[in-house]
């Protein structure tokens, strides 16, 4: 019966955000209810989760709040200061110094804070709709990898580190050589997609300046989001615990592609343990921040950049699910060759 009923629950958030106008334009609150849904179904439902729900959006809506502050207050000299570089640079190297610059920083910025410095510029820029939807998307995937370097970077990396009891530089030295060419790679990926790009001033954003009302409800859209996620996190651990725990690691790579509607953070708490292989470590950290960038409720870049952009889930699912799956496969192929290699 609780399986059953989660499985639904996951069947709606999957496809109703494609299907219903107001599901999709109201993505947060609808996570959100379907996280406290989730959470009572399972039976989970305690005055300790929702003190958690409550307390773990905190830091992150408190920066997107400052954040917002700053960049309305540093809106007109950014504006001038991009468009000055973007003469002066070919698009496609500029894109492509925009996707490495930011999911490299991520990790020590923190993925909420490059998600908005890329809103920031992408304003600016005003691409035609097709190309700022690719760059968007494009740039989040790498800030989705980067960000997972180090346990500031985002949720997943902070817990991965928690539960492992290992050192700061421990992330870096397990990953770094999977995902510092990954973003390089996305880079020159967007580079190749942007070279040309059609005519400008017809973008996503008519770049019109906040209001701090505006800012005020983007940080509260955020705090919904996350509090969602938590109570999905909770919901689904029956089902994670049932049938995902005990499963190879190679197996979790691929299964962990739910991560692009569940929170990827608990699926790492969930799924790793200090008494798995470094190679297991790797296989399912990885196939959960590629995964993420897939569709919007994915990674919380994802939401600020296309909440601020107004990218529907249909055009993000467009370029993000090819493009997540392509990574996906490039990736396992890496890893197993690269086990192999090890053995």
């Amino acid at each position: 019966m609780i399986i059953g009923g989660l499985l639904v629950i996951l069947l709606l958030v999957l496809f109703l955000p494609f299907l219903v106008k107001p599901v999709e334009h109201n993505l947060e609150v609808f996570l959100c209810i379907m996280g406290v849904l989730a959470a009572l179904i399972s039976g989970v439902m305690n005055t300790e989760l929702i003190l958690h729900a409550l307390k773990d959006p905190i830091m992150i809506t408190l920066a997107v709040l400052v954040a917002g502050v700053l960049f309305k207050w540093l809106q007109h000299p950014l504006e001038r200061s991009v468009a000055a570089i973007s003469e002066r640079i070919p698009m496609g190297v500029f894109a492509a110094i925009i996707v490495i610059v930011l999911g490299l920083i991520s990790s020590i910025i923190t993925a909420i804070i490059a998600s908005l410095v890329l809103v920031a510029i992408v304003s600016a820029l005003k691409l035609d709709r097709k190309s700022e939807t690719l760059l968007v998307v494009i740039a989040c995937f790498s800030i989705g990898l980067g960000a997972a370097l180090t346990p500031i970077g985002e949720p997943l990396s902070t817990i991965a580190i928690s539960k492992l009891d290992e050192s700061f530089d421990y992330l870096l030295k397990l990953l770094g050589a999977y995902i510092i060419p990954g973003v390089v790679a996305f880079g020159i990926l967007a580079a190749i997609l942007l070279k040309n790009p059609s005519a400008r001033n017809h973008g996503l954003s008519e770049n019109k300046e906040e209001s701090y009302l505006d800012i005020v409800i983007r940080a509260g859209k955020v705090y919904l989001f996350v509090a969602g996620l938590t109570f999905l996190g909770a919901g689904f651990s029956p089902l994670i615990d049932r049938y995902l725990i005990h499963l190879n690691s190679y197996v979790l790579f691929w299964i962990n592609i739910i991560s692009a509607v569940l929170d990827n953070a608990t699926l790492a708490a969930a799924e790793i343990s200090p008494a798995m292989s470094q190679d297991a470590i790797q296989a399912i950290l990885l196939g959960l921040v590629i995964s993420g960038g897939m569709l919007i409720p994915g990674n919380i870049p994802n939401i600020i950049s296309a909440n601020k952009l107004g990218i529907t889930s249909k055009e993000w699912a467009r370029l993000g699910v090819p493009l997540g799956l392509a990574a996906m496969i490039i990736y396992f192929v890496i890893i197993v060759l690269a086990h192999m290699m090890a053995a």
